[in-house]
């Protein structure tokens, strides 16, 4: 695996959302497609749980409808990553969201 994807999902896994989207982008800024899409898949996802950790639940709702868009291009897996498990995971916080609720557990990223 990719040394700053492996970083990016440590920190994620951590709950360090906005360190992990620094770490991403970084990786995801000389990609071309498709890597670039599955990158930006799991940006996309971080800055969402940051956005929710943060009270923003508009940032966060705009940022987790973007991840998903793009992830289900790369499901069930991809790079190791379980795409699928992490699509349906941001989802239900997507949903929890929409539905008023303040959410404190988040997603985790699972390698395969």
């Amino acid at each position: 695996m990719d040394p700053l994807l492996h970083r990016g999902i440590d920190l994620f896994n951590h709950g360090e959302f906005f360190e992990c989207h620094e770490v991403l982008e970084e990786a995801w800024t000389p990609e071309r497609d498709p890597r670039r899409l599955f990158l930006q898949s799991l940006i996309h996802v971080a800055v969402g749980c940051y956005h929710a950790r943060r009270g923003n639940p508009v940032g966060a709702c705009r940022q987790l409808r973007k991840a998903l868009r793009k992830m289900a291009h790369y499901l069930p897996a991809c790079e190791g990553v379980d795409t699928e498990r992490l699509f349906r995971e941001a989802q239900a916080v997507l949903e929890r969201i929409e539905a008023g609720e303040v959410v404190k557990e988040f997603p985790r990223v699972y390698c395969q």
